[in-house]
């Protein structure tokens, strides 16, 4: 994920606040002064999402015995760039980090490829430019399965608002292009109305509310990330069209995260399902590959120890592709897809205090 949000939860606010000295680049773990430094640049602290990243990130640096140093880019590939080179002023021996403009990085990395430090992208893919693993969920699948959900429910007819995050990012084209592919193919009678939101909360509630005037019959709405959770329900709500899922008024909303509010909000019916991205695992295979780089390991295509698939994007890139369920209130299959339920304990949102 990725994204600008001007609408956040009083508890994510709170929490990005906490996180702010996780962030700054100064910050180390507690290994020894003898263990390989290394640099880990988070992409934004003011979502649950990469609060969670951010909570577990030296948690796992320590279980390595990797000394850390940290950054935050807030959203800003400048900021980024700059990070990167306080990074190598430092001595760092390899980088992870979460670039959101995944094709302005690629002078970055050039860099750090010249220098001899490996990087490993987690969330996002660069578009060009070498790293030493992406350690990344199947984006694609998750347009797929939120498709799928929909085109279900929907007895494969109606209207869909889809929310898209930014083009700019593999995540948002991915995300956006699967859906619209996923639709035609299987669901050639919905209806799929694509607004561009550039992950910004407030323009993706306007652009909702907008859509729900010109088209009342609208019945499902994809929301690329959790970043419209917040406003998306605030516009139901005023339209009176926040109600149980039996109710015949009743919109199906997916989302892209598996936040706890995301968890919570399915449970009460408010939402009907999400795709959990694994943020706890993000920060645990981002490091393990940092470490790997360190110490001169390799990696080929195939099945993983963890429940993954290491694919080859291009030549010599090689993304760890985890896995990222499709969350539901009662853990049904929709479209073949099958779920696991809201309150299941292996889910990440569930397990945050």
């Amino acid at each position: 994920m990725r994204l600008r949000t001007a609408l956040y939860s009083t508890a994510s606010a709170l929490s990005a606040l906490a996180l702010l000295s996780a962030c700054s680049s100064s910050g180390t773990s507690s290994a020894s002064s003898g263990a390989p430094l290394v640099g880990v640049d988070y992409p934004r602290s003011d979502t649950d999402f990469w609060n969670s990243y951010i909570k577990d990130t030296p948690n796992y640096a320590g279980q390595l015995g990797l000394s850390l140093k940290t950054t935050n880019s807030q959203n800003d590939v400048a900021k980024l760039t700059a990070n990167a080179q306080t990074f190598i002023s430092q001595g760092v021996k390899s980088i992870a980090m979460a670039p959101q403009d995944t094709a302005a990085i690629a002078p970055t990395l050039a860099q750090l490829e010249a220098k001899k430090i490996p990087v490993v992208t987690v969330d996002t893919r660069p578009d060009s430019g070498k790293v030493f693993m992406v350690v990344r969920a199947d984006n694609r699948a998750y347009g797929e399965k939120a498709c799928q959900f929909l085109g279900a429910k929907l007895n494969g007819g109606g209207k869909v608002v889809m929310l898209e995050g930014g083009l700019d990012s593999i995540n948002g084209r991915d995300r956006t292009e699967a859906f619209n592919d996923c639709m035609k193919k299987n669901y050639p009678g919905i209806t799929v109305l694509g607004e561009a939101t550039n992950w910004d909360g407030a323009v993706a509630a306007q652009k909702l509310q907008t859509d729900l005037i010109a088209n009342p019959d609208v019945k499902g709405i994809y929301m690329e990330s959790s970043f419209a959770l917040s406003g998306t329900l605030q516009v139901l709500k005023q339209k009176g069209l926040l109600v149980a899922p039996a109710d015949p008024k009743h919109v199906f909303i997916v989302s892209n995260d598996g936040i706890p509010e995301e968890l919570k909000n399915i449970a009460a019916g408010n939402i009907d399902a999400t795709v959990s991205q694994p943020a706890d695992l993000y920060a645990k295979y981002a490091l393990s590959y940092v470490k790997a780089a360190i110490d001169g390991k390799t990696f080929q295509p195939g099945k993983t120890d963890h429940d993954s698939t290491i694919i080859q994007v291009r030549p010599g890139l090689l993304e760890d592709q985890l896995s990222a369920p499709l969350v539901t209130a009662d853990g049904g299959a929709y479209g073949g897809v099958p779920s696991v339920k809201s309150d299941d304990t292996s889910l990440w949102g569930n397990n945050l205090g």
